[in-house]
């Protein structure tokens, strides 16, 4: 095997989410650089001081920070390094880190429709007035770096980047080939299941994500790698990559099964769905449940098990071949 340039120290900093503890690695060679940023508060700044020191490092020595994607638990504290000059990631992260009010803006409409169309009360409506709030855990500045499939970390070319999106349109992994080790933020998780969730599309007018779909991809993409161990962005590392990869295809269409054999009493919209899916979880998780079930709803549809029709604003799904007048 070759010789190896990089040293990797993994940084765990505390987080207010039910996720708890995240992962940050340091890539010690040509530069010094920082994946992921975890979250902005004064608890994950200490934390990340305190373990620099023990390594013998500063934040003054980081150079660059590389970013696997933009929810606040990864990106929090760029602006915390006072020399770093390179802010890398892939391009969708962009209106995420640059605050960008049109985005935001065009990002809860997306919503407002998506639940219209979903068949969602207007009791749930006043969620979207929280869509902004996990910004305060998370960094404002400037993406100075697009990466995207097949790119190298700049200062570091062993590692190649992958497109992973999912869990995030932004979604990016990267891949040490020599020794098929995988940095995976939290596209690839020991001890849970990563949640596709539903985001806007990235340019007005495109049609809208469909995660699941795109995750399924992404894992099955990283089945094709050789992959000999996971760095994930929370919990344990991993070696049993492959079997959890099928592990978490078999499961989802198992779910997938599930859903469909609910429409054998007549067509549904996807808030009914939801109810019948999650009824425990659905009023203390609505994004995640109603992202989950459209989910599935997206397999289903793409695989011709289910067929859509709508009926004023809202879209209703029945079983392949059964027909609506």
């Amino acid at each position: 095997m070759q010789t190896l340039k990089d040293t990797i120290h993994r940084l765990t900093v505390p987080t207010p989410y039910a996720v708890g503890d995240v992962h940050m690695y340091l890539l010690v060679g040509d530069q010094m650089t920082l994946i992921d940023a975890g979250v902005q508060t004064k608890e994950a700044w200490d934390a990340v001081r305190t373990q620099l020191k023990e390594l013998g490092y500063q934040p003054e020595d980081i150079s660059q920070v590389v970013l696997t994607h933009h929810h606040p638990d990864h990106m929090g504290l760029v602006n915390y390094f006072p020399n770093v000059s390179v802010v890398a990631g892939h391009p969708k992260l962009e209106p995420w880190l640059e605050r960008d009010e049109r985005f935001f803006t065009r990002y809860e409409q997306f919503f407002y429709h998506m639940y219209e169309e979903s068949g969602v009360p207007d009791k749930y409506y006043g969620l979207l007035k929280a869509l902004r709030k996990p910004l305060k855990w998370t960094a404002e500045g400037t993406l100075t770096h697009s990466l995207t499939e097949g790119q190298r970390i700049p200062g570091h070319e062993e590692w190649m980047t992958i497109e992973t999106p999912g869990h995030a349109q932004s979604h990016l992994s990267f891949v040490r080939q020599a020794d098929g080790l995988m940095i995976a933020g939290d596209h690839l998780l020991h001890h849970i299941s990563s949640n596709p969730l539903l985001e806007p599309p990235y340019e007005e007018g495109e049609p809208r994500p469909r995660p699941l779909l795109q995750y399924r991809h992404s894992m099955q993409k990283v089945l094709e790698l050789s992959i000999r161990e996971v760095y994930p962005g929370h919990g344990k590392a991993f070696t049993d990559v492959e079997p959890l990869i099928l592990k978490r295809l078999k499961k989802q269409e198992e779910r997938a099964e599930k859903v469909r054999l609910m429409f054998k009493e007549g067509p549904m919209n996807a808030f009914e769905v939801c109810q019948l899916l999650f009824p425990k979880h659905i009023e203390a998780q609505f994004g995640l449940t109603m992202s989950e079930t459209i989910g599935q709803l997206d397999y289903l549809e793409d695989t011709k098990q289910l067929e859509t029709f709508m009926d004023g604003k809202t879209k209703y799904y029945q079983l392949a071949g059964d027909g609506h007048e």
